[in-house]
C-alpha cells in the first residue's frame, strides 16, 4: 500500500498556458450580471407590448380616453370626442 506523504511540496502545480482560465464570476444567487441585464431588458419588451396591448384594447372606453390618452402629446387630440349641439337631446 502507497502512501502520500503529509509534507506539501514548496513548488506550484504546472498550470498551462494553453489550458482554460478560470477565474470568480460575481453572481447573486447563482444569475450573473449579464444574465440579469438580459432578463432586465426582456422583461421590459415584454412589459412595454402588454402595456400598449391594454390601452389598445381599453381605448373605446370612456374613461380610459379622458384619463390617460387625451394627455398623450400629438396623439391626445384624436380621443377628444366633442358633440355638436345639434345632436345633444337636452
Amino acid at each position: 500500500m502507497v502512501f502520500q506523504t503529509p509534507i506539501r511540496r514548496s513548488y506550484p502545480s504546472y498550470k498551462s498556458p494553453y489550458g482554460p482560465k478560470y477565474h470568480y464570476q460575481p453572481n447573486v444567487a447563482g444569475f450573473t450580471f449579464k444574465q440579469i441585464t438580459n432578463l432586465g431588458f426582456k422583461a421590459g419588451a415584454f412589459g412595454g407590448v402588454a402595456l400598449f396591448a391594454v390601452i389598445y384594447y381599453a381605448s373605446g372606453i370612456p374613461r380610459v380616453q379622458r384619463d390617460i390618452l387625451q394627455k398623450i402629446p400629438f396623439l391626445g387630440g384624436y380621443f377628444v370626442k366633442e358633440i355638436p349641439a345639434s345632436d345633444n337631446p337636452f
